[in-house]
């Protein structure tokens, strides 16, 4: 097969499974195969980033999760990169390897009412094929829901299948959240959220930088962006800094472009001056 028949970084093509709920993905940011677990099928989502590559994008919550075909398709598809050719058919060598499972998708996950039996699923599957502490089991999310009782019982649970979370937090200001992230947030709000999530698993910041009409975020956005992660720089286990690795499907796509890599590097280095580790993917 020729290699740009491969997955790639930039290629997440979740059609190539023809499943509902998994797919598969070479992950930059996990540096190997991803496979993922999209909840929201309708493509709804409570927030909308400008940079958010999901076409059709709606606001609201996923449909009900049917948790008997989830749970088929993920032990299919683990099945199939374990003792199948799936790895040779879609998967450059030096990329062959599975690092985890993550909640992600078209939407954020825990707006879906099934969400903590979908972490039972997959620590059942995960145990059956003797995965069960040997790969990540990561939730990719925008935090928004995590006060909420039954998802931060379900994040204990989650940590307990070698689990991990990666916060978003993508500005330092109202202002500045409601123009990446289209919703109207505090905050300090945001952080008490993000607090609670580190208290119940591990948790990385995650967060997405883009230049905007040419311009890059401005330095009143990074000062205050900076000031909240030394907030929580003892509670969190790092952040992923990265920029705009596939075209946005929102309105705002023209608008978009990649910040250079050396002036991502440059806003990491100043994170680390809080004794936080930053792990940058341009």
């Amino acid at each position: 097969m020729a290699l740009q028949d491969y997955l790639t970084v930039s290629d997440h093509n979740r059609d190539v499974s023809h499943l509902r709920y998994v797919y598969p993905v070479v992950s930059r940011r996990a540096k190997g195969v991803s496979i993922g677990i999209n909840l929201n099928i309708n493509n709804a989502c409570n927030w909308r980033c400008i940079y958010c590559q999901v076409p059709n994008l709606t606001r609201g919550t996923p449909p009900p999760v049917e948790l008997n075909v989830l749970q088929h398709e993920l032990e299919t598809m683990l099945a199939d990169v374990l003792h199948g050719d799936f790895m040779q058919r879609y998967v450059a060598e030096e990329d062959r390897y599975l690092k985890d499972i993550a909640f992600s998708g078209n939407g954020e996950p825990t707006s879906a009412k099934e969400f903590p039996q979908a972490i039972e699923i997959v620590e059942k599957v995960l145990r059956k094929l003797d995965l069960f502490g040997k790969i990540k089991v990561r939730l990719i999310t925008n935090g928004s829901l995590i006060d909420k009782p039954a998802i931060l019982a379900s994040l204990k649970d989650l940590a307990s299948c070698n689990g991990e979370i990666w916060f978003k937090l993508d500005a330092g200001t109202k202002a500045g959240i409601a123009r990446i992230n289209d919703v109207s947030l505090n905050p300090q709000t945001h952080l008490k959220r993000l607090r609670k999530c580190a208290l119940s698993c591990p948790t990385f910041v995650q967060t997405c930088m883009v230049m905007l009409d040419g311009l890059p975020p401005a330095e009143t956005e990074i000062l205050a962006y900076l000031e909240l992660i030394k907030q929580v720089a003892n509670e969190i286990k790092g952040v992923h800094l990265y920029g705009l690795a596939r075209p946005s499907m929102q309105a705002e796509a023209m608008r978009l472009s990649r910040l250079p890599a050396e002036w991502l590097e440059t806003i990491a280095e100043r994170i680390r001056q809080h004794n936080i580790e930053v792990y940058v993917s341009p």
